[in-house]
């Protein structure tokens, strides 16, 4: 009888037993669970750890993927019209339209998320927070207003792919310059529509994000067998260090303030402030709003030390959003941050940077179930008793159980409970897990920088 990878799991002590006798993340573990298959790569810890043996796992596996997979990859279970597939690590296939760039052998596998957002699918494709993700979009028109050379967060597409549910239509936008098809194919992005994306989300939503690959081979063919094994065998965010993929490789200024109708975006020619900005795959329009806000940016790379951020001589410090596990990005990052704490210059975190300042400040984070993306997203401020509406893109949190005494718990999600800011009440250090800057998003959280520059007014 093969043996199940839920009593595999059981027989270990449970998930985090298992992560802990197999040297894997909690996040690899959901996956085994939500994939039914365990790579081949972690069979020995697993045999250690349970006394199986390779039959056992073996057979398991080709019982859940061999005989399926062979019947879907026939060219019968090709619905007709489709040109691209999405394949989830548990063998599930969506079926599509493909559009933007062909896929080759290295097909772009990622966490597939789901955002909520109405506006703003060039900001979000761009944000560098969705690197190894492939977006999902809730809002079925994406495309129709084209795309332009102002609303871009980063010069390159950060994340993976993306599935729509409409085809794309001809764009109907006075801004303009380019449609979404053109623009996805210069940048080597693949996108599928065609695809029942309310039900992919309710799955996101109810299991976790899963792991899948996107096909849109250029001949027709697709290999459903080696794209289940390519998603199987990806390993996931946990344990990830992204921001070293997306950030800038050398310091640089920036004055470029927010874009204002109708004349767009300026040049802040009187700072008050000069603030050095951290990029750990910094959106261009936070730099907008601190520049906006009367400072002058110094940007400086996310393996920068502290000496190279100190010597700048800083009113403060901006930590700004990224990708991937801060626990990894922590490793070499957190260091520096307390030498920075250690200072005494007003610091300002937001999404990995707030979590980043977190685990400086001794706290921890963790992976959440199914993370927070969207231009929707409900926070309380606790100081204030407001509700923000607020942009958020993030899949690990602090663990707001696990801060020390001199670290207070700010804002909270009115969707799950988890933290959304803290405060240091012994040093100038604040930070908040969400996007202020608004791109894509409502403006309800503009007030935090002006706060930060109330911070640095105050040690003036």
């Amino acid at each position: 009888m093969p043996i199940s990878i839920d009593l595999i799991i059981e027989r270990m002590g449970g998930a985090d037993a298992a992560a802990r006798l197999t040297g894997v993340g909690t996040e690899a573990v959901r996956k085994w669970r939500q994939s039914k298959a365990i790579p081949s790569r972690h069979w020995p810890a697993v045999i250690a750890a349970t006394g199986l043996n390779m039959a056992d796992l073996q057979t398991d596996l080709q019982e859940k993927t061999s005989v399926p997979m062979q019947n879907a990859s026939s060219a019968d279970a090709i619905p007709a019209g489709a040109t691209a597939a999405l394949v989830l690590a548990d063998g599930s296939v969506f079926w599509g339209r493909g559009f933007g760039a062909h896929t080759s052998a290295t097909n772009p596998v990622g966490e597939v998320c789901f955002s909520t957002s109405m506006t703003g699918y060039q900001e979000t494709l761009t944000d560098p927070s969705f690197a190894g993700q492939i977006i999902t979009f809730t809002f079925p028109h994406i495309g129709n207003v084209g795309t332009n050379i102002e609303d871009i967060e980063a010069t390159t597409i950060a994340a993976r792919g993306l599935i729509v549910k409409v085809d794309v239509t001809e764009p109907s936008n006075w801004r303009s310059t380019q449609k979404l098809q053109a623009w996805l194919l210069g940048q080597g992005i693949t996108g599928i529509s065609g695809v029942d994306t309310r039900a992919l989300t309710i799955r996101i939503r109810d299991g976790g994000a899963p792991t899948g690959v996107l096909a849109f081979p250029a001949d027709g063919r697709f290999d459903l067998v080696a794209l289940r094994a390519q998603a199987v065998g990806w390993p996931g965010l946990e344990g990830m260090d992204l921001a070293k993929e997306v950030t800038c490789r050398q310091t640089y200024s920036w004055d470029e303030t927010a874009w204002v109708w109708p004349t767009g975006s300026g040049r802040q020619t009187a700072p008050t402030h000069h603030v050095v900005a951290v990029d750990y795959g910094a959106k261009r329009n936070i730099l907008r709003c601190l520049a906006s806000a009367g400072c002058r940016v110094t940007v400086v790379p996310a393996t920068a030390t502290a000496e190279d951020i100190l010597r700048h001589k800083p009113d403060g410090v901006f930590l700004s959003n990224g990708p991937g596990d801060p626990a990894a990005t922590g490793v070499y990052a957190v260091p520096v941050l307390r030498d920075v704490l250690d200072s005494g210059v007003p610091i300002f975190g937001i999404c990995l940077g707030h979590q980043l300042l977190a685990l400086a400040l001794g706290a921890k984070t963790y992976k959440l179930e199914r993370g927070h993306r969207g231009a929707n997203q409900p926070v309380k401020d606790l100081e204030t008793g407001k509700v923000e509406i607020t942009s958020q893109n993030h899949g690990f949190a602090v663990d707001a159980t696990a801060l020390p005494a001199n670290v207070k718990v700010t804002h909270v999600s009115l969707f799950d409970g988890s933290n959304e800011g803290i405060a240091s009440t012994d040093r100038p250090a604040f930070s908040v897990q969400y996007h202020p800057e608004a791109s894509p998003g409502p403006s309800d959280s503009h007030y935090l920088f002006a706060r930060f520059v109330g911070m640095m007014d105050g040690r003036a």
